[in-house]
């Protein structure tokens, strides 16, 4: 009963965590979803999906990102076939040099692994208060506006992603395609699912707790155990795609 109770008490804890203090999302460009996605079988749901409309980029396939941080890469496999709204936002902003000197912010391994998680832009500026980190997203030159992209949620056995809504809220049965093991890069957001921007997160173990409510967009392929070793008030000295930024579609 204690080990229950304990679990329930970081549970809430680090969802709190994982929420962006600040952002107003309905300043999104996306469009409103349909209504829940109805399945004809539990292993086979037929999603039914609106199509986000914005000028958000899309990553058409796999790309590979690798990060260095206290000296060390950390290569992620970005998935844009189960996740192409979220992973080509990504693979832009690394391509746009937005990731590059930004801090970790918050990093919750006590009483058990849970995250680490960065990219506030305001994070560059060494001056910005950090109790205010983790209010911040990328304001995109061309608009002068924050960049707000959908939550994307494929189910497993889908055809096409879910936009603007947790598996919960909808009637599907099935898991996401992407879930949230040890190792798993996902956008962090606000209580609204359309408010992800730049901020993403690591996962430092398995959490299932998470699956469908956080879109997962790629997992750490090497370099796990640099993740391991990052502490809060670290920076990202460099992100760079290394291969498949051919597959992006829709960038700067």
């Amino acid at each position: 009963m204690h080990r229950k109770i304990q679990i329930l008490l970081i549970a809430v804890l680090f969802l709190g965590g994982l929420m962006l203090g600040g952002c107003t999302p309905d300043q999104a460009s996306v469009s409103s979803p349909t209504s829940p996605a109805q399945t004809t079988s539990p292993t086979t749901p037929t999603a039914q999906t609106s199509s986000p409309q914005m000028k958000s980029p899309v990553l058409e396939g796999t790309a590979t990102v690798v990060m260095t941080v206290n000296g060390s890469p950390i290569t992620i496999e970005v998935d844009g076939t189960n996740a192409p709204v979220t992973a080509g936002n990504f693979v832009d902003l690394v391509q746009r040099g937005v990731y590059d000197g930004l801090v970790f912010h918050r990093v919750v391994r006590q009483p058990e692994p849970f995250v680490v998680q960065g990219g506030d832009p305001q994070s560059k500026n060494p001056n910005f208060p950090p109790q205010r980190l983790g209010t911040g997203g990328f304001v995109d030159p061309n608009t002068g506006s924050e960049r707000f992209i959908p939550l994307e949620i494929k189910p497993e056995g889908a055809a096409e992603p879910i936009y603007g809504q947790t598996l919960e809220s909808t009637r599907l049965s099935a898991a996401p395609q992407l879930r949230h093991t040890r190792g798993a890069v996902a956008m962090a957001r606000s209580q609204q699912p359309d408010s992800a921007s730049s901020q993403f997160y690591f996962a430092l173990a398995d959490l299932p707790f998470l699956d469908g409510s956080y879109a997962v967009f790629g997992y750490v392929t090497d370099g796990m155990d640099v993740v391991d070793q990052i502490q809060q008030g670290d920076r990202i000295e460099s992100a760079q795609v290394t291969q498949g930024a051919e597959n992006l579609r829709g960038g700067q």
